[in-house]
């Protein structure tokens, strides 16, 4: 396969976060196909768990300014960037205090998830492509891990379906159980619709459970993977059902099939 800029679009990632299926999946996956020459980059939130200081992130200066429209609300988007400790690999942290500012990521003390999380996770969204829109950096590939990262094909296939920046992109989603039991705001399908999203057309968001929007990224996708071995029964059945090209859980092997496979897929007029 000839070289590739790939893009990891995820809510956890080590060090950053404790190792778990989704922090330790995607630092092997993106490990494994930099040292085989490849362009890889990650995105994640900048969450208030994550030290600043110790990680020595620094903000992208020629990235200030930028603004995100969520829900009606102007919310400023700032982004920092870091090097993957023992890497060379960047990571760009999405920023946002009233969003990401918080100590615990995804629950309040209660824990309960938080009421906005629809809000952040759309913002996180956006705030990923804009930023590679301005860093002029075209993924050959993006892959997704995580529910927050779930909007991603919404928002490529309408708001951007358009945007020939965006046009030859091809998308991966690894499926997790995490967030599978999640349900978010009645302001969901407003919040979208704001964004000029058609939520009639979206197959699987007949309600607010954070698992119809993962089904949702496994629709929108080139190619879905199996981020766990086992996976809860709803999503067990559509991986099995899906026709799109599709991967049992890896560890150990060359992961490197995922992306060829995905590469050769012909884009759908």
């Amino acid at each position: 396969m000839s070289s590739k800029r790939i893009l990891h679009v995820t809510s956890e990632l080590v060090p950053y976060f404790n190792e778990n299926p989704i922090s330790s999946g995607v630092y092997n996956l993106a490990k494994q196909m930099f040292a085989q020459g490849n362009d890889v980059r990650i995105f994640m939130p900048r969450f208030g768990l994550i030290n600043e200081r110790r990680f020595q992130l620094h903000e992208v200066i020629r990235l200030s300014g930028m603004n995100l429209i969520i829900n009606d609300l102007d919310q400023p988007l700032v982004i920092k960037v870091a090097s993957l400790p023992g890497e060379r690999m960047q990571v760009y942290f999405i920023e946002n205090h009233e969003y990401f500012k918080r100590k615990s990521p995804y629950k309040n003390e209660a824990n309960e998830w938080f009421e906005d999380n629809d809000e952040r996770a759309v913002f996180f969204t956006k705030g990923v492509l804009e930023t590679i829109k301005k860093l002029n950096w075209i993924p050959d590939i993006i892959h997704l891990h995580g529910w927050m990262a779930s909007f991603l094909p919404i928002y490529l296939k309408n708001n951007y379906a358009n945007d020939a920046f965006f046009s030859d992109i091809k998308v991966i989603t690894s499926v997790y159980n995490q967030g599978s039991n999640g349900t978010f705001s009645n302001n969901l399908k407003a919040i979208l619709e704001f964004d000029n999203i058609d939520t009639s057309k979206l197959n699987y968001l007949t309600d607010n459970k954070y698992v119809s929007i993962i089904k949702e990224a496994m629709e929108g996708s080139d190619t879905i993977v199996k981020g766990e071995e086992v996976l809860i029964d709803e999503l067990e059945d559509m991986f099995k059902d899906s026709t799109n090209p599709k991967f049992d859980f890896i560890q150990n092997e060359d992961v490197q099939v995922i992306y060829q496979v995905t590469s050769e897929i012909k884009i759908q007029e």
